[in-house]
């Protein structure tokens, strides 16, 4: 059994336990002994970050070869074409390769968002799209609209594989059990047994 923390990470918070004096943790937001980042958040974006307390999980959802969908809403600079959403959605040349194909769609003002400290300049023209992709090349997405003219001025993921975001605020957590599978066995027939994964999902304030 497999614990799981489903955190919103605010605006300025490191994904990690420790930093230097004048940085802010995850150790201001979670008491739980024993648990880790299941890959990681920048420290100027906001959202859904996971945390484990079981190796195996934390592997299958922060390497690469797991493939899990990351969805993200992002304010951008400027209103975005149909030509640069089609990109992003075919693929966009960065300078570490050409990224895989994604989901992108333009979006109204999400409902119930928070209000950031500090907030996106409000001179800027701004409007949001949500982008889905299926890798983690570093501040992929940033780079992704910076690619087709439209910089990330506010970044949210809202989503990792079948874990959400839900109606999490800032800073609160849920908690959950993950049944895990069990270690590839040979029956006495010869045969592969498995078991699947289940969640039971436990709120914390």
């Amino acid at each position: 059994m497999a614990k799981l923390i489903l955190l919103n990470k605010p605006f300025g918070v490191l994904s990690q336990f420790t930093g230097t004096p004048d940085e802010t943790t995850l150790a201001s937001y979670i008491a739980i002994p024993g648990v880790y980042p299941a890959g990681r958040l920048d420290k100027d974006s906001e959202g859904l970050l996971l945390l484990t307390d079981d190796g195996q999980l934390q592997h299958q959802i922060a390497h690469p070869s797991s493939n899990k969908r990351k969805t993200y809403q992002v304010e951008i600079e400027g209103n975005i074409s149909d030509e640069s959403l089609e990109q992003l959605s075919k693929g966009v040349e960065l300078k570490d390769g050409l990224t895989r194909p994604a989901k992108a769609k333009r979006i109204s003002f999400p409902t119930g968002l928070w209000e950031r400290d500090p907030p996106v300049n409000p001179r800027l023209a701004t409007s949001w799209i949500e982008l889905t992709i299926s890798e983690g090349k570093n501040r992929q997405v940033r780079r992704m609209t910076a690619a087709v003219g439209n910089p990330t001025l506010r970044l949210i993921r809202t989503q990792i594989g079948p874990w959400s975001l839900d109606q999490l605020l800032p800073g609160k957590y849920r908690e959950i059990t993950v049944n895990m599978p069990i270690n590839t066995a040979r029956t006495s027939r010869g045969k592969t047994d498995r078991t699947k994964t289940r969640g039971r999902m436990r709120t914390r304030r």
